[in-house]
This record gives structure tokens, C-alpha cells and sequence, in this order.
């Protein structure tokens, strides 16, 4: 069978969940004999194939309104002309289902992939919060199915648009054994530091975790690893609150390596996402065996279980970030048992095999119906 993924950077993931999440599902489905077909923005590294799967760059307009649009846009034609169709595809971010008719012309089935509630963000402005809104009613209208990762996306498609969704979250890699030799480049040891992983986004709440961070008495040092394009007054605002020796604003981290070395080997895990489904970064936290704070919305209690500890102001971090720190100094055996209470949730609800044979099995099915017509259904209610 011949899959096409549409929407996204594409891969080798170096960016988001939705990058991850092809890279995980496509070279297990490539390994099973099918033709994963992935569409990459630009990039450098221009490979034609990667871990099995057959990559196809094009460009995108470099906006933060379009980047999106023109690449998937472009992504679809592409599809359209080329003489191989693929039999099923599967398109990631709500926004991109304008482009699903298109698809049609070639009579191939397509799933979206809705991801979070992106209009709530706030780096969309009306119109764009508006077109998120529009998109959503549209994916619901004109997809063959929809792909939600978390239980609160699903449960929103069903009140808002009376719309089923095909529930897959993603996977989590586990680290049996981490390294940490990697750690000492950045004059970091074992369980000596604080983390954060995120994009510098209001949503992802950077800066109320690094306001939180400069107010508590936390002996350990704050480690903030991303940054983001379009979004230079939010990455000032927290360059801003973070000016204390204690913190250190790293940027990007690259090296999958280390990355996961900082991961395994964190105090705690600082997660502020709040608008997502199920977030790569925490599951990747988890998975690698570390205490995760997390602010205190449903996708991450979903996620996290028990196992978690929560936060939704500056004073709750303040308290979370001592708490941490004194089971470290005089209780070391409870901080690591909740850490392996998430590692083993991670383990056993998170699994990309399983993740892989859903879409798998999705793809299978949609390939044997006949392409949806728009449908009446998709209204909000």
C-alpha cells in the first residue's frame, strides 16, 4: 500500500510531534512493506529516502501564516500530478483540510490528523483563530476520518460537531539505561538541574515556568532548551524574567543524544503545554524516567496519570520546584519511584508499535471505501 503524509516539516524530525510522530509511523510501516511517501519542507539535508521511506522536498513561504498552507498547497499538487497515486493519505493539522477536495480529484481516501485546539493560541490573531475555527468544521465535513491524540480532542469533536474520531496517541521511547556522559559539555551532572523543553509559545507558558523558576529558592540551575520563529517579543519577555545566574536559556539542542541525556538525567521536567493533545516532549519525560511538573489542564493529567505532580501559577511551581528538591536531598527512593511510575505508564500506554499498527489498520480500512463526498454533518452544535 502506498501512504502519503502531507503537512508537516517532515522528516528527520528535528522540530515538533507531528515530525516525530512520521518518523516513528512511517519507517515501522515501511518495514512492513508499504510505501510511506513524506513531504519535508526545503531543508538541507535534501535525502530521497530516509529509514525506508521516500522523501519529497518542496518549498514553503516563510510566514507564519503561510508556511503552513504553501507547503501542504504545494504538497497536494504535487500528489495530484504524480503518476504514482497513493492509495491512502494522511493529512496532519486541521488547518490544512481546504486542501482535502484536491485530493479527491484522484478519488484517494484521506484521514486529518486534528492535533490540539489551535485557535486557542494566542499567537493567532482574530482572523486567524477565525480560520481555525472554519477549518476544523471542514475537516469534519470533508475527511474520511479524523485522527485525535488525546481524550479531550476526541470528546471536543463529538460535542462540538457530533463527529467520531479515531483515538491514537503517540508513542513515548524509552530509555531502559540512560547515558550522561554528554552532560559535562554543558556543565551539567545527573539529577543536578531543572528542565524545560518548548517552543517559546503563551501557550507552552515558557515564561510563567521561568517567573516561577526566579522565584523560588531552587538550589539546582533552570536548563531551558528552545525557541521559536515569529515569536521574537515572547522570546524577549522570557530573555527578560530569566536574567538570573540560576538559568540558562540554551536554545535549540539538536543532538538527539544529548537531548535525551538531559531528559534522563533531569531533577524534574518542567511541561507547560496547555492547548495540545498528547504532547511528544512529556511523553519523551516520561518515557526516559524523570519527575514531571506539569501545568494543570486535562491532556496532561490524562497523560500523566498519577504519577504527576501539577502546577497552574508561580506560587504552585515555587512549592513543586522545593518539594522536588527535598525528596532529592532526604528521600531520594520517592522521587525515584514516582519517576518510574511514569517511565512504566510511558511503557505500557504509550507504544509506537502500537501507534504504528493503529494507522496501519486506519489506513487499511480507509483504502477499501469509495472517497467521502461533503457531507451535512460537521456543523457545530
Amino acid at each position: 500500500m502506498r501512504i502519503a503524509m502531507i503537512g508537516t516539516r517532515g522528516v528527520p524530525a528535528r522540530y515538533g510531534g507531528f515530525e516525530t510522530a512520521i518518523e516513528e509511523i512511517g519507517k515501522r510501516l515501511s518495514a512492513e512493506g508499504h510505501e510511506v511517501v513524506v513531504y519535508c519542507r526545503g531543508g538541507e539535508d535534501k535525502m530521497d529516502r530516509y529509514l525506508g521511506m521516500e522523501l519529497h522536498h518542496l518549498p514553503a513561504i516563510e510566514s507564519k501564516v503561510l508556511e503552513t498552507l504553501s507547503h501542504t498547497f504545494l504538497s497536494v499538487l504535487h500528489v495530484l500530478f504524480s503518476r504514482r497515486k497513493p492509495d491512502v493519505a494522511f493529512v496532519f493539522n486541521a488547518a490544512n483540510a481546504v486542501f482535502v477536495p484536491l485530493l479527491w480529484l484522484r478519488r484517494i481516501p484521506t484521514a486529518v490528523h486534528v492535533d490540539g485546539l489551535e485557535w486557542r493560541r494566542a499567537k493567532w490573531g482574530k482572523r486567524g483563530r477565525q480560520y481555525y475555527r472554519m477549518a476544523e468544521s471542514l475537516s469534519v465535513r470533508w475527511a474520511d476520518a479524523l485522527i485525535a491524540d488525546a481524550d479531550g480532542i476526541a470528546e471536543y469533536y463529538e460535542t462540538e460537531f457530533g463527529a467520531p474520531t479515531e483515538l491514537i496517541a503517540y508513542g513515548a521511547p524509552i530509555q531502559e539505561s540512560p547515558a550522561s556522559d554528554l552532560l559535562a559539555q554543558m556543565g551539567l551532572s545527573p539529577q543536578s538541574y531543572h528542565l524545560v523543553v518548548a517552543r517559546f509559545e503563551p501557550e507552552n507558558h515558557v515564561l510563567e515556568i521561568v517567573r516561577g523558576y526566579v522565584a523560588s529558592q531552587s538550589k539546582l540551575p533552570l536548563i531551558v532548551v528552545g525557541s521559536a520563529p515569529y515569536s521574537d517579543d515572547y522570546t524577549a519577555a522570557v530573555e527578560a524574567v530569566g536574567r538570573d545566574d540560576r538559568v540558562q536559556l540554551v536554545g535549540g539542542v539538536w543532538d538527539q543524544d544529548l537531548l535525551d541525556q538531559l531528559y534522563a538525567n533531569a531533577a524534574s521536567y518542567l511541561h507547560g503545554h496547555s492547548v495540545g493533545g498528547t504532547n511528544p516532549s512529556l511523553l519523551r519525560a516520561m518515557g526516559a524516567g524523570t519527575t514531571v511538573i506539569a501545568w494543570d489542564v486535562s491532556f496532561n493529567r490524562g497523560v500523566l496519570g498519577g504519577g504527576g505532580r501539577f502546577f497552574d501559577t508561580d506560587a504552585g511551581l515555587v512549592e513543586e520546584l522545593a518539594q522536588v528538591e527535598t525528596e532529592l536531598a532526604t528521600n531520594r527512593a520517592a522521587w525515584q519511584a514516582r519517576a518510574s511510575q511514569l517511565q512504566d505508564r510511558a511503557r505500557t500506554k504509550y507504544d509506537w508499535d502500537d501507534v504504528a499498527n493503529s494507522y496501519g489498520q486506519l489506513a487499511h480500512g480507509l483504502a477499501k471505501r469509495s472517497v467521502s463526498r461533503p457531507k451535512l454533518s460537521g456543523r457545530r452544535r
